[in-house]
């Protein structure tokens, strides 16, 4: 939806949603849950919407930190997030849960996702970094490397890896 102005209107756009909050609200009852994680576990894991990280690993709201983004990739920003979960959040293990039939395990590279929208939508992303990998393996060890190694985290925090299947919800741990 555009006006003539140019810019973009998100009228009624999320009407579903907070329609659906409103019904949600009348029955909410997760109040009082303190911040910390109640089982201290941070998970890593991909914003795929074919991801339910609660019910994969048997937790409830509360248990555990969330942390989502594409490829479940260990970022600046999750090392930061990380940091502040360990040492005022009750996070005292990491998993990290990237997941079978990945987009951003499936391109060739970053220059191939930049390549694809500005080819299909003429914007240039070149100022972003994906870190796509399609060694997915690879990329998994080199984020739990990252964490192991990360000069403010905990010297002997437990750090893991394992592998979502989309197809049979089944995990699998990955030792690495």
């Amino acid at each position: 939806m555009s006006d003539n102005s140019g810019a973009t209107s998100s009228e009624g756009a999320f009407d579903d949603l907070f329609a659906a909050n409103e019904a949600y609200a009348q029955s909410f009852s997760l109040g009082g849950l303190k911040p910390v994680a109640a089982r201290g576990l941070a998970l890593v894991t991909c914003m795929d919407s074919r991801i339910e990280p609660l019910d994969t690993l048997g937790l409830k709201p509360g248990d555990a930190k969330i942390l989502r983004n594409a490829g479940a990739r260990v970022t600046d920003d999750t090392l930061r997030t990380l940091v502040l979960a360990v040492y005022l959040l009750g996070v005292d293990r990491v998993l990290i849960l990237p997941h079978t039939r990945c987009k951003m395990a499936s391109v060739e590279s970053d220059d191939a996702v930049h390549d694809l929208i500005r080819e299909e939508y003429g914007v240039d992303t070149r100022s972003l970094e994906f870190h796509t990998d399609n060694d997915q393996l690879g990329a998994l060890r080199h984020d739990l490397e990252r964490i192991r190694h990360h000069p403010l985290l905990p010297q002997g925090l437990p750090v893991t890896g394992a592998i979502y299947d989309v197809d049979t919800g089944r995990v699998t741990p990955v030792d690495l």
